[in-house]
């Protein structure tokens, strides 16, 4: 082909978009990709080999290439924050959060143009000057020498990023004539649809800086600490030398590589006019001065790792962002989204502090807290005394104890007799008076047939034993004091299913084999948040609402994609929650078991406590109108199921039987946490009930032995009811 036409056909690939003539130049795409590609090829292939492929058959594989270059979004890093916008932590694939070309300094600019193609805005597609360069330098040495100009090096980085198997990922690096072909067809369609400067918006949003860091944003905040827009030229020299090698010159584990290389990149700055000979002098005789930001991926290294954890399993489960578990990863990961949760980092760092203060991680013993919102069900936060990790030695684990079950992972734990709380509820729904009295003997045997189940079925017989005294006892003592004789008869006239229902009202699932007498000393295994969503019921005024840690999301152009209403219904009038709350203030006012045991607080609360009858849970539930905050100590194994508490240890010292109650050892965790969370409540208090505290017909009698000695040690055995898995078990 004569000179003449080969330089017309070249002028498309040389020529930048603003210079070419109006004419079309899609005709001429094929033949140009032809010439350009044997010219490429020559550069890169020795020459023996280059004989051997044909000009027609680098024509045909030019000519088999699609035109259009598919183009996806780049990776962008998720961020999941807090109730005040605190960051808890980022989900992503790639660290990166584009940014556009305006928040990008001249000084980034400079640098990546001087030391990658300081005539990108000169040429087109193709440097025909770098291209001959570079054929110059392969020729002296025998190496190959990049002479791709940026456009060219963007197409292969977009194409490296599409590639999703390792046959794709090979194609799109591999050092040949078809591949150079490729890139050139694709890049000369690339400038023709894009402007020089959108370009390299996308060229420093798309390159990988190392350590993790893709895109210049990630870059800068993470070498630098700042914005892209504050770089100085010493560290924007420091991030354009990383994009040829970000391993070889990554400038946290290869200082002295990465500071010779910046200093290469002032000098070519300084060489091209970018930045004044002096001033390049002057930075090059400047350590790097890292200043190192970390983007922990996940929620592993959270403040807030367990809720965080919760958040993500949460969305992990909603079909909203996608219609598989792959999709709704993938958008989690890819997005670029904002994860608005319910969560308070200051009530999260009381909690961290309470668990951790009152168990080792290392403990033969689970402490979890859960701090739920009445009235919305706004998670405030989860914690746990074992960190979150694989480390099974240092007591890490990645079960998350103290959400629900198919978000965590736990099996639960029985909940003792903090399920006297459905009892009461269920009784004053029914019309029963806080003054119904009954006779409360120290032992007792419920007959077969006392009770019903909700299928209709007669439950068996019931033997159990009270550890809190006995007597004559109202609503009011009975509850406050855990009286496990009194709400047996309490359940019997409330009706088993009723209570029964009233948990189920309130989100516990309970199974049909737990519908059996002892089911008001809690038998059903659930979790802390669980429980604390129940008495959210009460502290509300009488709506429960399902558990939420997520309240929106919101894209990377700030659109809410969607937002998390709290889901409520009524489940008690308001005068059936005045009255629960008002015999449960009892637990937390002198006299009461909590308030004994230090658990007062200065603002309204009330509680109940819980103790399994073998001691394997104990449990704190307290609350005011504005936090319910679940306080759970649980003996577990190495694999995590509940166990007895009894001869584990706690701090070194070990755990009695009596040790093990509800006030004595969940309490004092309950109360580090509330006792400073407290300051940054209101202290609203609780509606007035409709009837006050009746006079209690007999002194109570204390027991003097029983099945325990904690002064609220309201275990009780939990009798006949077939499958009977046990406390024990």
């Amino acid at each position: 082909m004569p000179w003449d036409s080969m330089r017309d056909l070249m002028s498309s690939a040389l020529q930048p978009q603003e210079k070419r003539s109006k004419r079309s130049v899609a005709g001429a795409m094929a033949r140009l990709s032809v010439l350009a590609g044997i010219l490429v090829a020559a550069l890169l292939i020795p020459a023996t080999t280059f004989v051997a492929i044909t000009g027609n058959d680098v024509a045909q594989r030019a000519l088999d290439l699609p035109l259009a270059l598919e183009e996806n979004p780049n990776p962008q890093t998720t961020k999941v924050v807090d109730a005040d916008g605190k960051l808890i932590a980022y989900f992503y694939e790639q660290n990166r959060s584009d940014v556009p070309l305006d928040q990008i300094n001249d000084n980034m600019k400079n640098a990546i143009l001087a030391i990658e193609d300081v005539r990108f805005y000169e040429h087109g597609a193709l440097d025909l000057k770098g291209t001959l360069r570079a054929l110059v330098n392969n020729a002296s040495d025998g190496n190959t020498q990049g002479g791709s100009t940026i456009t060219q090096q963007l197409v292969k980085l977009i194409q490296v990023q599409n590639a999703t198997t390792a046959e794709e990922r090979k194609a799109a690096t591999e050092k040949s004539a078809s591949r150079k072909i490729r890139e050139l067809k694709h890049a000369i369609a690339y400038e023709e649809k894009y402007s020089k400067d959108e370009i390299l918006e996308r060229y420093l949003n798309i390159a990988y800086f190392g350590d993790g860091a893709y895109g210049v944003s990630a870059a800068a905040r993470h070498y630098f600490s700042v914005a892209p827009k504050d770089l100085n030229p010493a560290q924007a020299a420091t991030l354009a030398g990383l994009v040829k090698n970000p391993n070889q010159y990554n400038p946290r584990t290869y200082p002295e590589r990465a500071l010779q290389r910046r200093n290469t990149v002032l000098a070519v700055m300084a060489r091209y006019g970018f930045v004044p000979d002096d001033q390049a002098r002057d930075f090059q005789a400047t350590g790097l001065s890292l200043n190192l930001t970390s983007f922990p991926n996940g929620c592993v290294d959270s403040d807030a790792s367990f809720s965080c954890d919760f958040v993500r399993r949460y969305l992990m489960a909603d079909e909203s962002l996608g219609k598989t578990v792959d999709e709704r990863r993938a958008r989690l990961e890819q997005g670029g989204l904002t994860i608005r949760t319910s969560i308070d980092l200051s009530m999260q760092k009381a909690a961290n502090k309470a668990v951790s203060s009152t168990i080792n991680p290392k403990d033969g013993v689970i402490g979890a807290l859960s701090l739920v919102e009445p009235g919305t069900g706004y998670i405030r936060a989860v914690a746990q005394s074992r960190p979150m990790g694989s480390d099974l030695k240092e007591g890490q684990s990645y079960i998350n104890f103290a959400v629900p079950t198919k978000y965590g992972d736990s099996g639960g734990f029985q909940g003792g007799s903090t399920f006297k709380f459905f009892t009461t509820v269920a009784a004053l729904k029914k019309g029963i008076p806080v003054s119904k009295s009954y006779n409360s003997p120290q032992t007792m045997t419920m007959p077969a047939g006392a009770y019903t189940a909700c299928n209709e079925g007669g439950v068996g017989e019931w033997k159990l034993k009270n550890s809190t005294g006995a007597g004559t006892f109202n609503m009011y003592r009975g509850l406050r004091q855990s009286v496990n004789t009194y709400y047996s008869q309490l359940e019997r006239d409330a009706g088993l299913c009723n209570v029964v229902k009233t948990a189920r009202s309130m989100g516990i699932n309970v199974p049909e084999v737990d519908e059996v007498g002892p089911f008001t000393l809690g038998v059903t295994y659930i979790s802390p948040t669980d429980l604390a969503a129940a008495y959210a019921s009460a502290a509300s005024g009488g709506e429960y609402c399902e558990p939420l840690p997520v309240t929106a999301i919101v894209d990377r152009s700030g659109k809410t994609v969607k937002e998390y209403e709290p889901s409520c219904k009524r489940v008690m009038s308001r005068a059936v929650a005045a009255q629960v709350n008002d015999i449960l203030r009892g637990v937390q006012e002198p006299g009461g078991f909590g308030y004994s045991n230090g658990t007062g607080l200065r603002i309204p609360s009330a509680a109940k406590t819980g103790t399994t009858n073998s001691a394997q849970s104990v449990w704190y539930m307290g609350y005011t109108p504005e936090l319910a905050t679940a306080s759970m100590i649980s003996g577990v194994t190495k694999t995590g199921r509940p166990a007895s508490l009894v001869g584990k240890t706690i701090k070194g010292s070990p755990i009695s039987f009596s040790a093990a109650g509800g006030s004595s050892l969940a309490g004092p965790m309950w109360a580090k946490a509330m006792q400073v969370i407290q300051d940054d409540l209101d202290g609203t208090s609780f509606d007035s009930p409709p009837q006050r505290q009746p006079a209690n017909p007999a002194p109570p009698q204390r027991s003097s032995g029983g099945n325990g000695g904690g002064n609220d040690d309201d275990r009780g055995n939990r009798g006949n009811r077939g499958r009977d898995r046990g406390d024990d078990d």
